[in-house]
């Protein structure tokens, strides 16, 4: 099961002796959590921007929320390997609500939440672990890993595991253009597993698609975004690598998300620079979600890819930027004057 797989020899998941709940150290503004507290505490107890999490190794099974007031927020793994710190539970869109209120929907099945601006997350993995052959009698098979909107929010070193709709990289408003960072970090899933309406860069990650127990193709795609029309960027892919765990030309690249409630989006996607396996159909890389909305008249491009899902041998499916287009698509004009990329690790 997916559940074992994940959680099968993480370094420090039986670790006792916990501390008391986020132990704090004033003079850093600094709170740890060790196994047997709660993220979420830790959280609620940050009383103002700048803040620093420390996670110790270990499996945390519960649903983290950061609310838009927890700004300038750190959270962090204790160490440099993120699969030592788990956070995870198993929530997907149809699962009813412990209250009887309803089901969880695609945003609420989230584990990890954010609305906060300036939030940093690295070192350590966020994961919905929920399995459709678990649960047949649930039909609504979203379940979501994160879901961060707020501005300047910067993943990196970051893990983040689950089947269906494993990032959802949004913005707090139709209106907003929340800026994303994400560096150095594991993305899996099987369909849509990169969604939303942000403005995000994808620096050096790594993409896999997940053998999925079905007969038809495609079995899903890496991206789908949702881009506001007046947004001029959306998704940008960036020295990365798309693998794959199922048979050659199992995947495409992306659909154009256009959502019932914001059907003037013009979704905007960039892969450039990145090496592209065999799982990805090469000759079709494109569908569509939805005929009235065809991935042709969308913002997909790509450019100087390599690897054999990158081969050009139908033009017409695979639209190509210029050099001078290239040139203003990059992590600065994405960015603007938000330059994670020159942090030091």
């Amino acid at each position: 099961m997916r559940r074992r797989t994940l959680l099968a020899g993480l370094t420090g998941a039986a670790l006792t002796g916990a501390t008391p709940a986020h132990a704090r150290t004033h003079a850093r503004r600094v709170l740890h959590v060790r196994p047997g507290d709660s993220v979420q505490a830790a959280v609620d107890a940050v009383d103002g921007p700048g803040w620093t999490i420390v996670v110790h190794p270990g499996t945390y099974r519960e649903v983290v929320d950061v609310p838009a007031e927890k700004s300038e927020l750190t959270l962090r793994g204790a160490g440099r390997d993120p699969r030592a710190v788990v956070i995870v539970f198993d929530n997907a869109g149809g699962t009813q609500r412990p209250d009887g209120s309803g089901t969880y929907g695609t945003a609420g099945s989230a584990t990890f939440t954010s609305a906060a601006p300036g939030l940093t997350v690295r070192d350590l993995t966020l994961a919905n672990d929920w399995l459709r052959a678990d649960h047949p009698e649930i039909t609504g098979t979203q379940a979501v890993a994160a879901r961060v909107t707020g501005d300047r929010t910067h993943f990196d070193h970051v893990r983040l595991l689950a089947h269906q709709d494993t990032l959802f990289a949004d913005t707090t408003a139709p209106d907003a253009f929340d800026r994303q960072y994400f560096h150095r970090c594991s993305i899996e899933g099987d369909v849509d597993f990169v969604f939303g309406r942000a403005r995000a860069v994808f620096d050096t990650c790594h993409f896999h698609t997940l053998q999925r127990d079905v007969t038809f193709t495609p079995k899903g795609m890496v991206f789908a975004p949702a881009t506001a029309r007046a947004n001029p960027y959306g998704f940008l892919a960036v020295r990365g690598r798309i693998t794959s765990g199922a048979e050659d030309g199992a995947y495409k690249i992306a659909r154009p998300w256009v959502p019932s409630y914001e059907t003037t989006a013009w979704p905007s996607l960039v892969v450039r620079d990145t090496w592209i396996g065999s799982g990805t159909d090469a000759v079709a890389p494109y569908t569509n979600m939805r005929d009235a909305y065809p991935w042709q008249t969308m913002r997909f491009r790509e450019y100087a890819n390599s690897g054999p899902g990158a081969e050009i041998s139908v033009p017409e499916n695979r639209p190509q930027l210029t050099a001078v287009e290239a040139a203003t698509h990059t992590r600065r004009t994405y960015l603007g004057d938000w330059r994670p990329y020159e942090q030091r690790p």
